[in-house]
């Protein structure tokens, strides 16, 4: 069982003390020794934090002046992507503000996909993966997730949280490669890059359409992370393949113990699919295995 932390923003200028606030309820404390810190955004496309799709540049702001007053100023911060086959951070940096917010907090911005990197093979389900992992990565010594929870659309991913989050970790660009194995790969990536500690931005969030939710989620378990993200968009997460493979290969535990605010408050607040929509779903992901979709130009 993992701690998971529920705590509602009030105030949009409060987000630092609302992440205090979750890492005092997961009782987890910033290590003093950390030199070298990472924190991974969800930068998917071009699409601004106003849409719930990216995490908002002033929740990382918030996070890294946290960081600095509990551990130091002298710890040494990047903010880490990867080019992907649609967007390239040189753009998604300047054009999700993230490019001012590194100039104004003195932190760095780092493609891993223009990082060294060195090859590694992990196994999940006893098949063997091989993944680059890269310099940056490697070299931290504090690795903090900062998804958000996201629809996934026409895929049986379902939901985007921390360990979908991790995905974006890998260097390389043409990552449409992997979609026949999506599941084991995201495990794979989660196991060859593991990470510290997941703070979701639930701030706003997109659901079946944006809205603002006022969420802080944290804790040191992302499969449990990716079991509440699950329930709060409406989603069983027995039936997300990625979720049950990773705790299969003991990334960590389904079962959660949460803690702040109740969780069906946030429940009741995300804007949920309609039953309509799940069906399209449904039948597009059929259509996609049948090969129907592709002799009706639905893709």
């Amino acid at each position: 069982m993992s701690l998971i932390s529920f705590v509602k923003l009030e105030k949009e200028n409060r987000i630092g003390k609302a992440i205090e606030d979750s890492l005092d309820l997961i009782q987890y404390k910033l290590p003093s020794d950390a030199k070298n810190i990472v924190i991974k955004p969800n930068m998917c496309y071009y699409w601004d934090w106003t849409t719930g799709q990216t995490t908002d540049p002033r929740f990382v702001a918030a996070l890294v002046d946290v960081l600095r007053k509990k551990i130091g100023s002298h710890v040494d911060i990047s903010i880490i992507e990867s080019d992907a086959s649609a967007m390239k951070c040189k753009h998604a940096f300047r054009m999700l503000g993230y490019e001012r917010m590194a100039q104004e907090y003195n932190v760095k911005l780092v493609n891993l996909s223009e990082d060294k990197s060195d090859p590694t093979e992990v196994k999940v389900e006893g098949q063997s993966l091989h993944l680059m992992v890269p310099s940056t990565i490697q070299k931290a010594n504090l690795k903090i997730n900062v998804p958000k929870i996201k629809y996934m659309a026409a895929s049986d991913v379902k939901i985007t949280c921390a360990l979908k989050n991790i995905y974006g970790c890998n260097p390389y660009p043409k990552k449409f490669r992997y979609h026949s194995k999506l599941a084991e790969t995201i495990v794979a990536i989660n196991k060859a890059m593991k990470f510290d500690l997941c703070i979701a931005d639930g701030i706003v969030v997109s659901g079946i359409q944006p809205r603002k939710l006022g969420l802080v989620m944290a804790s040191r378990d992302p499969v449990a992370f990716d079991v509440a993200a699950a329930r709060i968009a409406g989603e069983n997460h027995r039936k997300i393949r990625y979720i049950r493979l990773a705790h299969e290969e003991g990334l960590g535990s389904t079962t959660l113990i949460p803690k702040g605010e109740p969780l069906n408050y946030f429940e009741a607040r995300y804007p949920r699919k309609s039953i309509e929509m799940r069906f399209r779903g449904i039948a597009y992901r059929l259509a996609v295995r049948t090969g129907l979709s592709t002799r009706l130009g639905l893709e």
